[in-house]
């Protein structure tokens, strides 16, 4: 039997534009819409022409090769023409191939925050359908607070579903607003909808407020909606959207969609699912959620010794998918749950060969469960677990040595009179024998002695000139002022490639120092430098 098509809607540049703490550029906004069709998305949702300067300037430009590129606005205002009407005409005069106007849905809605009559709602939608119609844009209509307006007035949010089908609309959206509505109620409501319009022109919006927004869409689906809308890693307003990072590998890898639907995402588009997620986060300038189901660097993670043994014989004892279908990894954890198995794996991983016999795997397993007892913690820091495996089996190179550092902190007035803080480092290091002293300032001593240990390596200092700190966490293990301190830096390269390092003392400079200096020496490590 012949699958069923599903088209994927993408309102990250738009709906996910809501989200707090977020602002897109123009140059973020290109970008983004890059990500998303390397991905094979159907539909890009641009954002609101007529709304802000950066949406009038993204939409001056056809700007999607391949997906279908949507405008969003209202439909026109009620006592207006669409002649008359500045937003429908920004929409219509948008480079967009198509329109998605959006309506209210909810009697109560429509009366209290419209201010006109239900009738008068019915009118605007069907006329801005069909001007979008003759305008010759696709056209879709997104149904806002249509589950609430379901709940309160089935037969009028029904009615708005039906006039825009009837005016030939390609697509008419549910979209749960609030994000309140459960799975159960949303297969019901989408069955009494397709009384009145077929599931081929039907998608679902679905918001996260109570955490259902994946089990919504896919229950749609299951209903039989044809067209789901989501975001990037899920961003959105309050709670945010669905996320079609979790949704495409569910509809493309779990038995009950697999089977019977189909996208226009192909299978090697499906293993850059991990990057692109992580290259979104990278724009919005946030360290990926490591939990993140399918593209999390944890998703596919386990620390217990037990677990560790049975994935090496069979990955789907404890695996619901292929990690590396989605592009990601395997990763099994040393930490003090750790046995044998974990640490084979975990070294496997860094290509490090060492044979289960060698007396030196059980001195490196005593180590790593002595260091986590006084506070290290490598399943977060697998770059210092690197570092203490090399070392311990007798393969780290040796870089450079750190004779001696010193930070110092002055608060002052500076010459406008203002009170700032300046901190600044020296660093010593001795690289083949040579002595280098370097002193830098920075934004406090931590990024004092980052300055200023990079500024001079001698002859490896080309080697970490792309070398950047990306996340610096400070954790008080047993707390007071004088507690031990663990620290955790995460860096990356100019190839995007991440890594944590670790760092443990009562001092908590020299926590961040250890991990600074781990940090650089694993740069070095696997790059050329280590076979200089």
């Amino acid at each position: 039997m012949s699958k069923e098509r599903l088209y994927l809607f993408d309102t990250t540049l738009r709906d996910g534009a809501q989200t707090s703490g977020i602002e897109f550029s123009l140059a973020d906004k290109i970008a983004i819409t890059k990500l998303i069709e390397e991905l094979g998305i159907d539909y890009v949702e641009g954002g609101y022409p007529g709304a802000n300067i950066i949406d009038d300037e993204f939409f001056s430009k056809k700007r999607t090769k391949n997906a279908v590129f949507t405008a969003f606005g209202m439909t026109k205002r009620a006592g207006r023409s669409i002649e008359n009407d500045i937003g429908v005409k920004a929409l219509l005069d948008a480079k967009s191939d198509a329109i998605c106007f959006v309506a209210k849905a909810w009697d109560k809605q429509v009366k209290l925050a419209l201010g006109i009559s239900l009738e008068e709602n019915l009118i605007s939608i069907e006329q801005s359908i069909t001007a979008s119609i003759k305008h010759g844009k696709e056209t879709m209509l997104d149904c806002e607070h249509f589950f609430d307006g379901y709940k309160a007035n089935p037969d009028y949010a029904k009615a708005c579903v039906k006039i825009a089908f009837d005016a030939g609309a390609r697509w008419i959206v549910l979209c749960d607003t609030n994000g309140g509505t459960l799975p159960f109620e949303i297969e019901e409501i989408v069955h009494d909808v397709m009384q009145v319009c077929p599931g081929d022109k039907l998608g679902i919006h679905a918001h996260n407020d109570t955490g259902n927004a994946i089990a919504n869409s896919l229950i749609a689906v299951r209903a039989g909606v044809r067209q789901i809308q989501g975001t990037l890693n899920g961003i959105g307003e309050r709670c945010g959207n669905a996320s079609l990072i979790s949704l495409i590998p569910s509809l493309m890898l779990k038995s009950g969609f697999r089977d019977d639907f189909e996208l226009s995402i192909s299978e090697n588009q499906l293993k850059k699912l991990t990057h692109i997620s992580r290259a979104f986060d990278d724009i919005l300038n946030r360290a990926p959620e490591p939990q993140s189901p399918y593209v999390g660097a944890f998703a596919f993670a386990t620390k217990a010794g037990i677990h560790a043994s049975a994935l090496l014989k069979d990955p789907s004892c404890y695996e619901h998918v292929n990690p590396e279908k989605v592009g990601n990894e395997r990763s099994i954890m040393v930490s003090q749950q750790a046995g044998k198995s974990n640490l084979l794996a975990a070294l496997k991983r860094h290509n490090i060969s060492v044979d289960k016999n060698d007396p030196k795997l059980s001195e490196l397993l005593a180590e790593v469960k002595q260091r986590e007892a006084r506070g290290y913690s490598y399943d977060g820091a697998d770059a210092s677990f690197a570092l203490l495996a090399h070392k311990t089996l007798g393969s780290l190179p040796v870089f450079f040595e750190v004779e001696g550092y010193r930070t110092s902190i002055e608060r002052r007035h500076n010459a406008r009179g203002e009170l700032v803080s300046v901190s600044e480092a020296v660093v010593k290091i001795i690289v083949d024998g040579e002595t280098f002293m370097s002193v830098a300032e920075g934004n406090g001593p931590v990024n004092a002695l980052d300055q200023a240990m990079r500024k001079d390596l001698g002859k490896f200092t080309s080697f970490i000139s792309d070398l950047e700190l990306v996340d610096f966490k400070v954790r008080i293990l047993d707390g007071g002022t004088g507690a031990v301190t663990r620290v955790l830096i995460e860096s990356k390269d100019g190839e995007g490639e991440r890594w944590v390092t670790i760092g443990v003392s009562p001092n908590i400079i020299d926590a961040s120092f250890e991990a600074l200096y781990e940090s650089i020496t694993y740069k070095l490590m696997k790059s050329e430098a280590a076979g200089w």
